[in-house]
């Protein structure tokens, strides 16, 4: 793995650590959702259950394919080693993907406004300094939009071990677990 990778996987792990409490579990998700959904008064009732489907089937995926005790928690070390393999993890990272750039895309236009863009990353937990130079770097247009798609693949990158120099590099900042 990568050390951008690496970073990655361990400012993951703090965000999705949603109480603080040290580890991950399924209450994580539910608070980490419903300030998502909090971020997201302009979608739809079908973006917003895609959004808490995503979610829901990511803490399953995490719960399913981590949890090696068997305690209903995820530790810093049972996540580190696993969560960026492609293998296990790619089609729940796609459907992730999916559904936030969507959420961000209320009026389906196909383009993310940064002020949406920088409230449903700052629902999650990202650092605002981290938000803007993220947006920036995924080329916003003329009238500081970004493309639905640019950020799906943009999410589907961050969760790649093998790469460096991704966009997704920016949300790396001072959390560490």
């Amino acid at each position: 793995m990568r050390t951008e990778a690496a970073k990655r996987v361990e400012l993951v792990f703090s965000l999705f650590d949603a109480n603080g409490n040290g580890v991950i579990d399924s209450g994580d998700f539910d608070l980490m959702t419903g300030r998502v959904l909090k971020a997201a008064t302009a979608s739809d009732d079908g973006a917003r259950a895609a959004i808490q489907a995503a979610f829901r089937r990511y803490w399953t995926t995490l719960a399913t394919e981590l949890d090696a005790n068997g305690d209903g928690v995820i530790t810093v070390e049972e996540f580190r080693p696993f969560v960026l393999d492609p293998e296990r993890f790619g089609p729940t990272i796609t459907e992730f993907a999916q559904a936030l750039s969507a959420l961000g895309d209320p009026d389906g236009d196909g383009l993310i406004e940064r002020s949406l863009f920088v409230s449903l990353m700052t629902a999650i937990g990202f650092e605002k300094a981290n938000i803007h130079a993220l947006f920036d770097a995924f080329g916003p247009d003329a009238e500081d939009r970004i493309t639905v798609a640019t950020w799906a693949a943009g999410i589907e990158d961050y969760y790649a071990p093998d790469k460096a120099g991704i966009p997704g590099d920016q949300l790396v900042g001072t959390r560490t677990v």
